[in-house]
């Protein structure tokens, strides 16, 4: 079989088609990254240019558009606020999801107050590196996609977690409100980027809907609130022949029929550790919808070399029978990931994933 670029790769696999191999992408660590730089990687060279991963992509800013400052700093931590006014501690020393401390929408009044910033302007996109990052992408043949976070993560961050879950059910036309405001701005970005002819092969939402084994509210729920503003960002890349991607940390299992009636075409990251099963969803969706991910990245780490071997033959050739299947961790790979362990995942990924 003749050698396929990247963007014909990924591709095939969301076309459902076989490739000469399964594409790979993946997401180490801003730390994980660090520590493969001190072990072998040449200064100045990327983990993805060094492993190959074939997505490129650039996000738009969809946020209140608040000036963000640094609140306190000390050698282990920094408190900061974002430019949707909520407050993040974030640890130095190593990468983990920063802890929500205060929240800049505590009420629905609030809300009606800033809704009006969430409105397009020039400044929500970095022109300048999406020129550089498309022209790089176009130039090697790299898949591009325009990327996004939006929705319940988004809100979460902005009114707080309790407090938006709560409101899903006390005051459910609120939070349909911000849902849908935030899908608005998303796709005006879009379409102005596009309108730009910055021509992307997806679109990507980012939007976390799970923890370990329950997904954070019901499909009912999801379909009664969040499905329209994830339909309309959908619609904006779909209407135009082009592919819709889901980023979703935690269990997506019992959502997956409502995704797939959103339009999602490939589902991500699939966190094994949370109790997805992807070969169980290969079985009953696959013919429907494209898999990325779901590589333990415990056995990444795992001493015994077996262990990671054992997840990889397993679950691979049969997610990519048929096309359908990309490679990526089940999350992001962690620093306790060694350099030459995470070769040997790539030689095992390039055994196990040839067609």
């Amino acid at each position: 079989m003749a050698e396929f670029t990247s963007r014909e790769r990924v591709l095939a696999a969301i076309r459902h088609k076989e490739a000469d191999r399964v594409a790979i992408h993946d997401s180490p660590w801003g730390t994980t990254e660090a520590r493969w730089h001190r072990e072998g990687i040449p200064e100045g060279v990327t983990s993805a240019d060094y492993f190959g991963f074939e997505f490129r992509g650039m996000w738009g800013d969809n946020s209140l558009q608040l000036p963000g400052q640094t609140l306190e700093e000390t050698d282990e931590y920094v408190i900061r606020t974002t430019g949707d006014g909520n407050t993040w501690k974030s640890w130095k020393a190593h990468e983990s999801t920063p802890e929500l401390i205060d929240f800049s929408i505590t009420t629905r009044a609030l809300w009606e107050e800033h809704k009006p910033r969430m409105a397009y302007n020039d400044a929500r996109v970095d022109w300048d590196a999406l020129r550089a990052t498309y022209d790089d992408a176009q130039a090697r043949d790299l898949f591009f996609y325009i990327g996004f976070g939006p929705g319940f993560t988004k809100i979460c961050n902005m009114v707080g977690p309790d407090r938006t879950l709560m409101a899903m059910v006390e005051d459910p036309d609120w939070v349909a409100d911000m849902f849908l405001t935030d899908a608005q701005l998303c796709v005006a970005i879009a379409e102005e980027m596009m309108g730009r002819g910055f021509v992307p092969d997806a679109g990507w939402i980012f939007d976390d809907l799970g923890y370990k084994h329950r997904s954070f509210f019901s499909p009912a729920m999801y379909r009664e609130m969040l499905q329209p503003a994830h339909k309309l960002m959908a619609d904006c890349f779909k209407s135009r022949g082009l592919p819709m991607i889901l980023h979703t940390c935690g269990y997506t299992m019992e959502l997956m029929p409502a995704l797939l009636e959103t339009g999602f075409d490939v589902i991500q990251p699939l966190e094994a550790k949370a109790g997805n099963d992807l070969i169980q969803l290969k079985k009953d969706y696959g013919e429907r919808v494209a898999f990325m991910g779901s590589i333990d990245v415990r056995a990444m780490a795992d001493p015994d070399p077996a262990v990671i071997e054992r997840e990889i033959a397993t679950k691979i050739p049969v997610a990519m029978e048929g096309g359908g299947y990309i490679y990526h961790s089940d999350h992001s790979v962690p620093d306790n990931v060694s350099l030459d362990q995470y070769r040997r995942v790539m030689e095992l990924v390039g055994h196990y994933g040839k067609y």
